[in-house]
């Protein structure tokens, strides 16, 4: 009896052993030192969301019937030439369950070109925006007039309302960043855009009841899939909406996102004022900060605007987005409601270029080669 006992403690403190061991051996969130440190490293980061004229939505870019490296180095050639140095773009996780080799592959031109034109990425993993039902294979057409019209979710609806798909999406996450963990070619991983937004301007009546109920509790196991694989690049994902100024008036999502990210990142879409007003609010968590969406000419969220506030505070800055091409966000967010088909917006919304290239604004174009070119030195 007692040699019975001896061996089942022996083996429970090798079971517990095991399992502290594996703990421990968990990669864990960056330090906010290890945080600073990687960010001096870095230029000052000024780039664009990113998605080639000739893409509807980010399965139209990476699918590989319409995958398009040629256009792709076309334009990336354009934000080489205004002195952007990342571009913040959206993968999808059935890119993965169609062919994860051949989405690999495709990743690793991108990452090519992107290298040619001396631009890290900065890849999202998920996204809650716009239509939650995602289906692989051709891609619909524009609505006539709308901004962003058939940009799709990811995970879909679908998946998020069924656990049992969970596991598909763990091998998306630990596949990708697992891949390219190591590669100097990549900025970051923005694992999960806007994961509250209930598209109420588009989608909404659409959408899962309790879909942020979903996401909230997904979210960590997300960041852990992508952290399992020690990946040499940082995790983030950006808060959008609400108060930042506190931790008590922090939502449970902004909260998480906060507390799991490396370096913290946002988005606004505000003027200069309210734009400085949320950085100073989230200098407070210590770490490095990224603006990974803003400008919007009619809310004066502009690149005049706001580009010198970012300087100043040594902030990383993405506008979305870059060209006038198939997403049609030049257009303004309300055409969801009054689509712009018998005429053009008095002043574009978003993007940069039109799609052969002539600049919307030249001046705009001129002043942000001006700021890209200066060095990263905080003007305080």
């Amino acid at each position: 009896m007692t040699t019975r006992r001896s061996l089942f403690i022996s083996l429970v403190a090798a079971l517990v052993a095991v399992v502290q061991a594996g703990s421990a051996a968990q990669p864990r969130r960056w330090s906010e030192q290890a945080a600073q440190q990687w960010y001096r490293r870095q230029p000052w980061i000024v780039g664009s969301n990113f998605i080639p004229a000739s893409a509807v939505n980010e399965l139209e870019m990476w699918q590989p019937d319409t995958f398009d490296p040629n256009e792709i180095d076309k334009e990336l050639g354009w934000a080489e030439n205004l002195g952007m140095n990342s571009m913040r773009v959206f993968l999808h996780d059935l890119l993965w369950d169609q062919d994860p080799d051949g989405f690999k592959k495709r990743i690793d031109i991108f990452l090519t070109i992107a290298n040619k034109h001396h631009i890290r990425p900065l890849f999202v993993l998920f996204d809650s925006c716009w239509d939650p039902f995602p289906h692989l294979g051709r891609q619909p057409a524009p609505r006539p007039g709308v901004h962003n019209s058939r940009w799709v979710q990811s995970p879909g609806a679908k998946a998020l309302e069924d656990p049992p798909q969970y596991p598909r999406l763990e091998a998306y996450v630990k596949g990708v960043v697992g891949a390219f963990a190591n590669d100097p070619r990549i900025l970051g991983w923005d694992i999960w855009n806007e994961p509250d937004n209930p598209n109420s301007s588009s989608y909404g009546k659409e959408e899962p009841s309790n879909k942020v109920q979903l996401v909230l509790a997904l979210l960590p196991q997300t960041f852990a899939w992508a952290r399992s694989t020690n990946p040499s690049q940082p995790l983030t994902s950006g808060v959008w909406q609400g108060d930042w100024s506190s931790p008590a008036t922090l939502s449970p999502m902004a909260k998480e996102q906060l507390e799991l990210s490396d370096v913290t990142s946002f988005h606004s879409y505000d003027p200069p004022g309210e734009f400085a007003k949320r950085v100073k609010w989230l200098q407070a968590y210590h770490r490095p900060i990224l603006c990974t969406e803003y400008m919007a000419r009619p809310k004066g969220s502009t690149f005049a605007g706001i580009l010198p506030v970012a300087r100043k505070y040594d902030v990383a800055a993405y506008n979305w987005g870059f060209v006038a091409g198939k997403t049609q966000t030049y257009l303004p967010w309300d055409s969801w409601r009054h689509p712009y088909i018998r005429h053009a917006p008095a002043v574009w919304f978003h993007d940069i270029f039109k799609a052969d290239g002539t600049a919307y604004k030249p001046d705009e174009v001129k002043f942000i080669e001006q700021i890209a070119a200066k060095d990263k030195t905080p003007t305080r």
